[in-house]
């Protein structure tokens, strides 16, 4: 409720000669912002947007005077009082049509300014969303909508609501062609990857990331945190060819050595396996979502190492007992089979399982197409595969035996031939 001095100068200049109530209304609104308590400050402007807003006054008079109290509104400090003062005012403006659309937007904008200072995205996005972008009254560029909605997104991001986020992305995405703002297309991009990030799609996220640490309109300091990000996703994602390909392209860029997280990216690319230690100092660095739990129970983090460790096993031996896999993995038999049959059927390493001996062949690398039914193929190509180093030791054997015969053909006719 507005102080007794402020209610009593309201009632003043709204019964004061129509003429004289803009200046004195004027005048009044600088009095409420320097001489208000703090605890009366929100009470007294709702008090005085209420009065400009009522009945004493006509719309041609009262559009600039709700105009100027915009202005002072955006210069509050204090967040809970521009929070309780804007959401009033808004209620106050709900039914007066087109007549102050552009106050009206205003307000929003620095209401949803005031929650993102109080950390509630949620209903910061609740109040963007309210903002009319189809206006009768002027044309709404691309460019105003696009970054409308991109503030929606990142606050739907902040409280890791990726779906609610997607939405308005894409409706980015329907009008991006119109959209001329730098700025506006680089959070689009950063938006993007974000939502590929928290929605565990690695791969794309990586390369999403990468591409925003090229563009020049970033800051260099940014693209290197960037790049940093871009080879965090890659570490995270799925161990198999495409994985090896964007480890590739992060690999040979001059700047890698100076991001963050270069060794274990350099590990991955070389197929080296990775010590619990260092992945222990990388898990520490990781956002919370790339510590969620899957449905066997391990991490995200879990999962990507160990699909890495396999296959670097597989680039280390030609078959292996599982038992003996399940050591060098750090874990169970049941799971280094579990995953390794998953990694072979989705093509991500070649080779296949004896579930009678418990071993696993390994036939060189994967080509990412997922194989079904490809056994009875498997075990064939390692017969030929036999077939073909017997024929080759025997060549080297004749090649040896001519050799001898050439040079030293009294000892060949002694001892070779009978």
């Amino acid at each position: 409720m507005a102080s007794p001095e402020v209610a009593s100068a309201i009632k003043a200049v709204e019964s004061a000669p129509a003429g004289d109530r803009p200046t004195r209304y004027s005048s009044l609104l600088q009095t409420i912002l320097t001489s208000s308590a703090s605890n009366n400050l929100a009470a007294n402007l709702i008090a005085y947007a209420g009065s400009i807003l009522g009945d004493s006054l006509g719309i041609v008079a009262s559009r600039p005077l709700l105009a100027a109290f915009v202005e002072q509104y955006k210069q509050i400090k204090d967040a809970e009082v521009k929070v309780d003062v804007g959401q009033q005012v808004k209620e106050l403006l709900r039914g007066k049509g087109t007549q102050y659309e552009e106050q009206d937007s205003a307000i929003k904008f620095a209401l949803a300014d005031a929650y993102e200072t109080e950390e509630d995205y949620s209903k910061s996005a609740d109040i963007l969303k309210e903002i009319t972008l189809d206006s009768s009254q002027k044309a709404v560029s691309g460019d105003e909508k696009a970054k409308v909605w991109i503030r929606i997104v990142r606050c739907y991001l902040e409280i890791d609501d990726p779906i609610a986020a997607i939405a308005y992305l894409n409706k980015i995405k329907n009008i991006i062609h119109n959209v001329s703002n730098g700025e506006t297309k680089i959070h689009f991009q950063l938006s993007q990857a974000r939502i590929y990030d928290s929605q565990r799609a690695f791969l794309d996220a990586s390369q999403a990331y990468y591409t925003l640490s090229l563009d020049p309109m970033i800051e260099e300091e940014e693209r290197l945190q960037t790049l940093s990000v871009a080879f965090t996703c890659a570490i995270l994602a799925p161990a198999g060819p495409q994985r090896g390909k964007m480890l590739a392209k992060l690999y040979k860029d001059e700047r890698a050595d100076q991001a963050e997280n270069y060794g274990i990216m350099e590990k991955m690319f070389l197929d080296r396996l990775l010590e619990p230690d260092e992945v222990k100092a990388f898990a520490a660095k990781l956002q919370p979502h790339h510590l969620a739990r899957t449905a066997d129970g391990s991490t995200v983090l879990d999962k990507a190492v160990l699909e890495h460790n396999l296959l670097g096993v597989s680039k280390i031996y030609n078959n292996i007992y599982i038992d003996d896999l399940a050591d060098r993995l750090g874990t169970n038999a049941d799971k280094a089979e579990e995953y390794a049959g998953k990694m072979l059927e989705q093509g991500r390493i070649s080779g296949y399982i004896d579930q009678v001996d418990r071993l696993i062949y390994f036939q060189g690398e994967g080509t990412g197409e997922r194989k079904t039914g490809h056994t009875d193929n498997a075990v064939g190509q390692q017969i030929r595969r036999w077939d073909a180093n017997v024929q080759g030791l025997a060549e080297e054997v004749e090649k040896v035996t001519t050799m001898i015969q050439n040079q030293y053909p009294d000892f060949y006719a002694e001892h070779m031939v009978h």
